[in-house]
């Protein structure tokens, strides 16, 4: 944590996006504005454009004014982009935080996932009850690399498709230190401490110079456990016994599948906060999509919203020194847990019918 700080206010870039990005952002930005006063902080929230919809109206993604006020801004809030028949040129849809994390750098994908008395998960064993990891996901190299510079060479039958992935040392040590660095923070907390480094690296070159790399870092960190897992045993592993992991590093690829796996043992994409993180700049998001199909309905999960601003006040109290932003984020999480608990509030897929709203008003009684 850096030097204590005098701040009571902090700047916050807000991109609710598309879909029920809206409305879960409204939902983590009423939270957000009401645990301040009990802190004695201010948030200045302020929203910017961007998304598919945006697109389709303006002919851009992710306005260059927005990536400014991103940049200035102390933490940015994000909610989610993308709409499935909004297509680029090569067929990809229009996703601009993967263009955000390139332009600010935002290499640790943070996706902490944890089970919640009071809501039903798919694991019958009771252990389940106590699942609490974090996979870290390097999100600026890795098969990401190939977007946008993606090729097809020949033509008909003898066509074929390239993607490269692409490994670098500096890419794969700073993203492993901060994985490290966590498990030291959550042994600190009474957690295991423990990292998974998950590869594969008996099959593929990039996947053994990842875990060479991986292996000089940790020894720079001899007070954390530290094991090996390749990721298909660790997809079979994280349905068999979650549990039994604390924090999870991995290529961007691999991370992006592994993430969705662990939100749905919290029941998921709706319980699934994530950050993405640099050295200058953090952006947090709910982890799911802006699922289309249920948007203006009023019935979306905004749990993963409000986590991801929880998540961001932990990160400005470590880099401001501002202690009180760490005592917002534990009053939010406080106050979702003892919702569900008392079974006040219920998301729709746990078979609940609590809308967006409910669940919203839950919490802000139990600030």
């Amino acid at each position: 944590m850096k030097r204590a700080t005098s701040r009571s206010s902090y700047a916050i870039a807000v991109l609710p996006g598309d879909g029920i990005g809206v409305e879960v952002t409204a939902a983590a930005l009423q939270v957000l504005h009401a645990v301040a006063p009990r802190i004695g902080r201010r948030f200045g929230t302020v929203e910017h454009p961007a998304g598919a919809r945006h697109y389709l109206e303006h002919g851009v993604a992710l306005p260059p004014a927005t990536v400014a006020a991103c940049r200035r801004a102390d933490a940015i809030l994000f909610g989610a982009m993308g709409l499935p028949h909004v297509r680029a040129g090569d067929g990809t849809e229009i996703i601009p935080q993967l263009d955000l994390r390139f332009a600010l750098d935002l290499y640790a994908g943070v996706r902490p996932i944890r089970s919640f008395a009071g809501l039903p998960g798919p694991l019958a064993d009771a252990r389940a009850a106590h699942i609490d990891l974090v996979l870290v996901r390097e999100s600026t190299e890795g098969l990401f690399h190939a977007r946008g510079r993606g090729r097809i060479e020949g033509s008909g039958g003898d066509a074929a498709a390239f993607d490269t992935m692409k490994i670098t040392h500096r890419g794969t040590a700073r993203v492993c230190d901060f994985a490290l660095r966590l498990a030291r923070q959550r042994r600190a907390q009474g957690k295991p401490g423990r990292v998974t480094n998950v590869d594969k690296a008996n099959v593929f070159r990039s996947m053994a110079f990842w875990r060479q790399v991986f292996d000089e870092r940790a020894a720079a960190f001899p007070d954390v456990p530290v094991e090996h897992a390749y990721v298909d045993a660790m997809a079979l592993n994280l349905v068999l016994k979650p549990w039994a992991y604390d924090v999870l590093v991995t290529e961007n690829m691999f991370g992006d599948i592994l993430s969705d796996l662990i939100a749905a043992l919290a029941g998921g994409m709706g319980m699934a906060p994530s950050a993405d993180i640099g050295d200058e700049h953090a952006l947090f998001q709910p982890a799911h999509g802006t699922a289309p199909d249920i948007a203006g309905q009023g019935i979306a999960n905004p749990t993963a919203a409000m986590l991801s601003a929880a998540m961001m006040l932990d990160w400005l109290a470590d880099r401001a020194g501002d202690a009180a932003l760490a005592d917002g984020a534990r009053a939010i999480e406080a106050a979702l847990a003892a919702a569900f608990a008392s079974g006040a509030a219920r998301p729709r897929e746990f078979g609940g019918r609590s809308s967006t709203a409910d669940i919203v008003r839950e919490v802000l009684v139990r600030l």
